[in-house]
């Protein structure tokens, strides 16, 4: 698609008017975050212990930060983690991302990269098959924001 001149400058005159305007990115609320663990356990109270977040406290720039997760288990038919989920509760949207595992994963780990916002609290919530929830939380300190902050 190509833009005459007067259709780019209406483009660039609207990105003018939004950047003037102090529009503000919406970042999640605590109350949010709440909802979506709860979401997420089928309404059960996360318990401390058997999940380990592993997360920077100080991340330089919120575009890469870079974290993993682990979950204590015997990996069998019939114990196991079922799911992992990632939570940022200062980020537009609180779910960052969930894994998935089954007794043949032999054990429940992952690591990926995620952006963050602003100086928040990281969440990895574990749901095992019995029904138990387990949840570990790291504050990480952003000094470039990732999600437009």
């Amino acid at each position: 698609m190509t833009l005459n001149r007067r259709e780019a400058l209406a483009v660039v005159a609207g990105a003018a008017a939004f950047a003037v305007s102090g529009a503000k990115v919406a970042f999640a609320t605590a109350d949010e975050t709440r909802k979506a663990i709860l979401a997420f356990t089928g309404g059960a109270e996360p318990a401390q212990g058997k999940i380990t977040l592993d997360a920077p406290e100080i991340a330089e720039n919120g575009n890469t930060v870079p974290i993993s997760v682990s979950v204590e288990s015997p990996m069998t038919a019939d114990d196991y983690v079922e799911a992992v989920a990632i939570l940022a509760e200062g980020n537009p949207s609180p779910a960052v991302a969930t894994f998935h595992f089954t007794a043949m994963s032999g054990e429940a780990m992952a690591s990926t990269r995620m952006r963050l916002a602003k100086t928040q609290n990281v969440i990895a919530v574990a749901r095992m098959k019995d029904g138990s929830v387990f949840m570990d939380t790291k504050e990480v300190k952003v000094t470039i924001g990732g999600c437009g902050g």
